[in-house]
C-alpha cells in the first residue's frame, strides 16, 4: 500500500428482518426447499427476496407446511446487510413473486428473534364444506365432505383432546419430532351455514397433527364413530388406532404468537373469506 494512503474499509451491518407472509399452497409441494425442479413456498420467496437484497437470501419460517396447505400468517426472518426500507422489502418481494404467495408486513426485529424458537403458539384452521356436491371454486380451499356432520358430536370429540396429551396416535408415522407430547390450549369447531371450521391452538403441533383430528372428528360427525372414539384413540398412543388423515386443502396456518417484546403487527386470522374471530 502506497505511503500515506490509509487503508478503506467497507463496513456492512447486518440486519434481521421478519416478514408476515400468506400463502395458496395448491400449487406448492409444501414450504420446504427441496430438489431441484420441485415448486416450493421457501424457494420461491428467497428467490424474490435475493433479487431484492441482491445477494442470496435464505428463510427460517415459524412452522412447515405439507404439500396443499395454506398459510394466512406464517413468519419468517432472514438476516441481510442491504440497506433496504420495510416498505422496500415488501414492494420489491411483491413484484417479484407469483401471484399465490404474498409478502403481507415486514419489521426489523433483534438478533434474538427466531421466527421458530421465538414462538410460544401456533394457530391453525382447518376449512370443512358440509355439502352433498363438490364445490367448484374454492375447491382447493377447502376440504369437501358430502355427509351431513353433526357438530355437536364434534364438539364432544373435540373437547376430550384439549390440554397436555401425548399425540401420538394423531401424528404421522414419518413425524420426526423428538416429543409426541404436545398442549392442545383449545380446539373449537364453528359453523357458518355450510362451512364448518376446526380452529386448533396450540404451543406446537406435530406433522399431520390438525389433519389426523380433523379426520377422527368428521369420521365421528358423520356418525361412524362415538364421541368418545376421539378419546379412545389419543389414549392408545398407536397411529394405527386413529382414522384417516384429512384432506390438505382446508388447512390453514393462521397465527403464529411471539412474546410481546417483539412487537411484531397482528393481523386478522384469515383466509380473507373468514372472520377475524369464530363465532360458535
Amino acid at each position: 500500500m502506497p505511503y500515506g494512503i490509509a487503508p478503506f474499509f467497507v463496513v456492512l451491518t447486518m440486519a434481521r428482518i421478519a416478514l408476515g407472509i400468506e400463502y395458496d399452497g395448491s400449487a406448492f409441494r409444501g414450504w420446504q426447499t427441496q430438489q431441484p425442479g420441485v415448486r416450493t413456498v421457501q424457494e420461491t420467496l428467497e428467490a424474490a427476496l435475493s433479487r431484492v437484497a441482491n445477494h442470496p437470501v435464505n428463510v427460517v419460517c415459524a412452522g412447515r407446511t405439507d404439500a396443499g396447505v395454506h398459510g394466512t400468517g406464517q413468519v419468517v426472518h432472514f438476516d441481510s446487510p442491504a440497506p433496504r426500507a420495510m416498505r422496500s422489502w415488501i414492494m420489491g418481494a411483491n413484484t417479484n413473486l407469483p401471484g399465490d404467495v404474498s409478502v403481507r408486513w415486514a419489521t426489523p426485529v433483534p438478533e434474538d428473534f427466531h421466527a421458530r424458537f421465538s414462538a410460544v403458539s401456533r394457530r391453525y384452521r382447518y376449512v370443512i364444506y358440509n355439502h352433498p356436491r363438490p364445490p367448484a371454486l374454492f375447491r382447493d380451499q377447502v376440504t369437501w365432505n358430502y355427509r351431513p356432520l353433526d357438530v355437536d358430536a364434534m364438539r364432544e370429540a373435540a373437547f376430550m383432546l384439549e390440554g397436555e396429551h401425548d399425540f401420538t396416535s394423531y401424528r404421522s408415522v414419518h413425524c420426526q419430532a423428538k416429543s409426541p407430547i404436545k398442549t392442545l390450549h383449545s380446539l373449537r369447531l364453528y359453523q357458518h351455514g355450510q362451512i364448518l371450521v376446526l380452529e386448533a391452538h396450540a404451543n406446537a403441533f406435530l406433522m399431520h397433527m390438525v389433519r389426523n383430528i380433523a379426520g377422527v372428528l368428521m369420521a365421528i360427525g358423520a356418525g361412524k364413530k362415538p364421541p368418545q372414539w376421539a378419546g379412545q384413540v389419543l389414549d392408545a398412543r398407536d397411529r394405527r388406532q386413529g382414522g384417516v388423515t384429512a384432506p390438505p386443502f382446508g388447512l390453514y396456518l393462521v397465527n403464529i404468537e411471539y412474546p410481546p417484546q417483539f412487537e411484531l403487527p397482528d393481523e386478522p386470522l384469515g383466509p380473507l373469506w373468514l372472520p377475524h374471530r369464530l363465532e360458535a
